[in-house]
Protein backbone atom coordinates (compact mmCIF):
# COMPACT_ATOMS: atom_id res chain seq x y z
CA UNK A 1 0.00 0.00 0.00
CA UNK A 2 1.37 3.38 -0.82
CA UNK A 3 1.82 5.62 1.44
CA UNK A 4 0.16 9.31 1.84
CA UNK A 5 2.43 11.42 3.47
CA UNK A 6 6.57 10.06 3.96
CA UNK A 7 8.58 12.37 6.24
CA UNK A 8 12.24 11.56 6.24
CA UNK A 9 14.89 13.24 8.11
CA UNK A 10 12.68 16.19 8.81
CA UNK A 11 15.18 19.31 11.15
CA UNK A 12 13.18 22.12 11.46
CA UNK A 13 14.01 25.35 13.98
CA UNK A 14 13.12 28.76 14.29
CA UNK A 15 17.00 28.44 14.59
CA UNK A 16 19.54 26.34 13.49
CA UNK A 17 20.84 26.01 17.23
CA UNK A 18 17.36 25.40 18.43
CA UNK A 19 15.60 22.68 16.90
CA UNK A 20 12.23 21.60 17.20
CA UNK A 21 12.62 18.56 15.24
CA UNK A 22 15.81 16.59 14.41
CA UNK A 23 16.26 13.75 11.45
CA UNK A 24 12.05 13.24 12.42
CA UNK A 25 10.91 10.44 10.20
CA UNK A 26 7.02 9.52 9.82
CA UNK A 27 5.03 7.33 7.30
CA UNK A 28 1.57 7.22 6.99
CA UNK A 29 -0.69 4.74 4.91
CA UNK A 30 -4.49 4.82 4.19
CA UNK A 31 -6.14 3.31 6.71
CA UNK A 32 -4.27 4.38 9.35
CA UNK A 33 -4.61 6.84 12.82
CA UNK A 34 -1.04 7.85 13.89
CA UNK A 35 -0.97 10.50 17.10
CA UNK A 36 1.46 12.83 17.89
CA UNK A 37 1.78 13.31 21.39
CA UNK A 38 4.54 15.82 23.41
CA UNK A 39 4.61 18.78 25.49
CA UNK A 40 3.74 22.48 24.60
CA UNK A 41 6.45 23.98 22.77
CA UNK A 42 7.71 20.55 21.54
CA UNK A 43 6.88 20.84 17.50
CA UNK A 44 3.77 19.17 17.44
CA UNK A 45 1.82 21.83 15.68
CA UNK A 46 4.81 23.14 13.33
CA UNK A 47 4.94 19.22 12.11
CA UNK A 48 1.65 19.94 10.69
CA UNK A 49 2.59 23.42 9.12
CA UNK A 50 5.43 21.85 7.48
CA UNK A 51 3.67 18.85 6.02
CA UNK A 52 1.18 21.92 4.66
CA UNK A 53 3.95 23.66 3.42
CA UNK A 54 3.40 26.64 5.26
CA UNK A 55 7.15 26.31 6.82
CA UNK A 56 10.04 25.30 4.89
CA UNK A 57 11.84 22.06 6.95
CA UNK A 58 16.02 23.38 7.59
CA UNK A 59 16.64 19.30 5.99
CA UNK A 60 14.56 16.22 5.18
CA UNK A 61 11.94 15.59 2.47
CA UNK A 62 8.14 15.53 2.98
CA UNK A 63 6.15 13.59 0.37
CA UNK A 64 2.38 13.93 1.13
CA UNK A 65 -0.89 13.35 -0.70
CA UNK A 66 -4.12 15.94 -0.61
CA UNK A 67 -5.19 17.21 2.81
CA UNK A 68 -7.12 19.09 4.98
CA UNK A 69 -6.96 19.94 8.29
CA UNK A 70 -8.56 21.00 11.61
CA UNK A 71 -7.44 23.19 13.56
CA UNK A 72 -7.80 23.28 17.62
CA UNK A 73 -9.19 26.69 18.28
CA UNK A 74 -12.10 26.67 15.59
CA UNK A 75 -12.92 30.67 15.94
CA UNK A 76 -9.21 30.93 14.02
CA UNK A 77 -10.74 28.77 11.21
CA UNK A 78 -13.61 30.85 9.91
CA UNK A 79 -13.39 33.96 8.12
CA UNK A 80 -15.99 35.93 10.72
CA UNK A 81 -17.58 38.23 7.91
CA UNK A 82 -19.13 35.19 6.11
CA UNK A 83 -21.55 31.88 6.89
CA UNK A 84 -20.44 29.00 7.91
CA UNK A 85 -22.49 27.44 4.65
CA UNK A 86 -20.30 29.81 2.28
CA UNK A 87 -17.08 29.30 3.49
CA UNK A 88 -17.39 25.68 3.46
CA UNK A 89 -19.54 25.65 -0.48
CA UNK A 90 -16.11 27.69 -1.37
CA UNK A 91 -13.91 24.45 -0.43
CA UNK A 92 -15.66 21.69 -0.52
CA UNK A 93 -18.73 19.85 -2.57
CA UNK A 94 -22.30 19.74 -0.75
CA UNK A 95 -23.18 16.46 -1.99
CA UNK A 96 -22.88 14.75 1.40
CA UNK A 97 -23.77 17.52 3.12
CA UNK A 98 -26.76 16.12 4.92
CA UNK A 99 -25.17 12.79 5.90
CA UNK A 100 -22.60 14.30 7.44
CA UNK A 101 -24.61 16.76 9.15
CA UNK A 102 -26.28 14.10 10.53
CA UNK A 103 -23.51 12.20 11.53
CA UNK A 104 -22.31 14.59 14.02
CA UNK A 105 -25.33 16.05 14.66
CA UNK A 106 -25.11 19.58 13.50
CA UNK A 107 -28.21 21.37 12.60
CA UNK A 108 -28.05 23.16 8.79
CA UNK A 109 -29.59 26.07 9.98
CA UNK A 110 -26.59 26.82 12.05
CA UNK A 111 -24.69 27.17 9.13
CA UNK A 112 -26.35 30.12 7.48
CA UNK A 113 -24.78 31.53 10.64
CA UNK A 114 -21.60 33.54 11.10
CA UNK A 115 -18.62 31.85 13.25
CA UNK A 116 -19.13 33.89 16.34
CA UNK A 117 -22.99 32.64 16.46
CA UNK A 118 -21.97 29.44 16.99
CA UNK A 119 -20.51 27.75 20.67
CA UNK A 120 -17.23 26.90 20.18
CA UNK A 121 -18.25 22.73 20.19
CA UNK A 122 -20.83 23.81 17.42
CA UNK A 123 -18.14 25.25 15.34
CA UNK A 124 -15.69 22.52 15.79
CA UNK A 125 -18.15 20.20 14.24
CA UNK A 126 -18.69 22.50 11.59
CA UNK A 127 -14.73 22.82 11.15
CA UNK A 128 -14.52 18.88 11.33
CA UNK A 129 -17.70 18.31 8.71
CA UNK A 130 -15.69 20.73 6.39
CA UNK A 131 -12.32 18.80 6.38
CA UNK A 132 -14.47 16.10 5.71
CA UNK A 133 -16.38 17.22 2.62
CA UNK A 134 -13.36 18.36 0.72
CA UNK A 135 -11.84 14.08 0.69
CA UNK A 136 -8.63 14.19 1.21
CA UNK A 137 -6.20 11.57 1.60
CA UNK A 138 -4.80 12.60 4.89
CA UNK A 139 -6.95 14.58 7.60
CA UNK A 140 -4.43 16.08 9.93
CA UNK A 141 -6.21 16.71 13.55
CA UNK A 142 -4.94 18.94 15.74
CA UNK A 143 -6.96 18.63 19.34
CA UNK A 144 -9.81 18.37 17.04
CA UNK A 145 -12.47 17.33 20.31
CA UNK A 146 -11.48 19.23 22.84
CA UNK A 147 -13.71 21.21 22.48
CA UNK A 148 -16.66 18.87 22.62
CA UNK A 149 -18.06 16.87 25.22
CA UNK A 150 -17.10 13.17 26.08
CA UNK A 151 -20.37 11.85 24.37
CA UNK A 152 -19.85 13.93 21.36
CA UNK A 153 -16.40 13.75 21.44
CA UNK A 154 -16.39 9.63 21.20
CA UNK A 155 -19.15 10.34 18.48
CA UNK A 156 -17.28 12.50 16.42
CA UNK A 157 -13.99 10.41 16.37
CA UNK A 158 -16.20 7.27 15.85
CA UNK A 159 -17.47 9.12 12.64
CA UNK A 160 -14.19 10.08 11.81
CA UNK A 161 -12.57 6.31 12.23
CA UNK A 162 -15.74 5.19 9.81
CA UNK A 163 -14.16 6.89 7.06
CA UNK A 164 -10.15 5.46 7.25
CA UNK A 165 -11.04 3.45 4.17
CA UNK A 166 -10.67 6.70 2.00
CA UNK A 167 -7.95 8.02 3.96
CA UNK A 168 -5.31 8.61 6.76
CA UNK A 169 -5.00 10.76 9.86
CA UNK A 170 -2.08 12.40 11.97
CA UNK A 171 -3.63 13.16 15.27
CA UNK A 172 -1.89 15.35 17.58
CA UNK A 173 -3.51 15.33 21.16
CA UNK A 174 -2.80 16.14 25.20
CA UNK A 175 -5.17 13.32 25.65
CA UNK A 176 -3.23 9.95 26.11
CA UNK A 177 -6.38 7.98 26.80
CA UNK A 178 -8.02 9.43 23.14
CA UNK A 179 -4.81 8.43 21.47
CA UNK A 180 -4.65 4.75 23.03
CA UNK A 181 -8.48 4.55 22.15
CA UNK A 182 -7.79 5.38 18.90
CA UNK A 183 -4.50 5.31 17.25
CA UNK A 184 -2.31 2.77 15.25
CA UNK A 185 0.84 4.16 16.59
CA UNK A 186 1.81 7.29 19.29
CA UNK A 187 4.70 9.28 18.19
CA UNK A 188 6.27 11.26 20.81
CA UNK A 189 8.00 14.61 20.09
Amino acid sequence: MPHLLKVKNLSFGYTKENLLLKNFSLELKRGEIKAVVGESGAGKSTLFELILKTLKPLDGTIEVASCSQVFQDPYSSFHPSYSLLNQIQDVAPLDELQKYLKLIDLDYNLLLKLPHELSGGQLQRASILRAILMKPDILLLDEPTSALDNVVQLEVMKMLMNHLDSMAMLLITHDMELAQWCADEIITI
